[in-house]
């Protein structure tokens, strides 16, 4: 009993369907063309663009975390380059109200973590999730009644 039989007749009829196929006369506009183009959106996941969801900062209007986070704020040397008191610098100031990337907590957090074009390193390697959001804290905390050690 020859037990290769049952694929020898699957791949002989692949065969017969594919010649079939190309049997078309030169010219032939249906054998040659291709489907119309479909405009596929593309963000930062292919497919079309949707609100991602929004990952609540577990230390939102904490005062303890934004002076936490603006001890490593100037820890990190993130005042470095947006200055001591976030005000920009070789940075973006970060107490004004135009942000680029996002002013919501999770936006905040996805520039720290993920780093930004032009010089804005990855700090998501460096520094635990924890710590992000307590930046991301003192942040939100700039322009505020809350803010620790405001400029005078």
């Amino acid at each position: 009993m020859n037990h290769h039989r049952p694929f020898v007749w699957m791949a002989a009829a692949f065969l017969a369907f594919g010649l079939a196929a190309c049997s078309h006369p030169p010219g032939d506009v249906a054998a040659n063309a291709a489907p119309p183009p479909v405009p596929t959106p593309v963000g930062p996941v292919p497919g079309p663009a949707q609100n991602p969801p929004q990952r609540p900062n577990p230390y939102q209007n904490n005062v303890s975390a934004m002076a936490n986070g603006r001890e490593l704020f100037v820890r990190m040397n993130c005042s470095g380059c947006h200055g001591g008191r976030a005000g920009g610098g070789m940075g973006p100031s970060l107490r004004d109200v135009d942000w680029l990337y996002g002013s919501t907590d999770a936006q905040i957090f996805d520039s720290i973590a993920e780093g930004r074009a032009h010089g804005m390193p990855a700090w998501g390697t460096r520094l635990p999730q924890d710590q992000i959001w307590k930046i991301v804290a003192y942040v939100k905390s700039l322009r505020t009644p809350d803010e620790p050690q405001p400029p005078s």
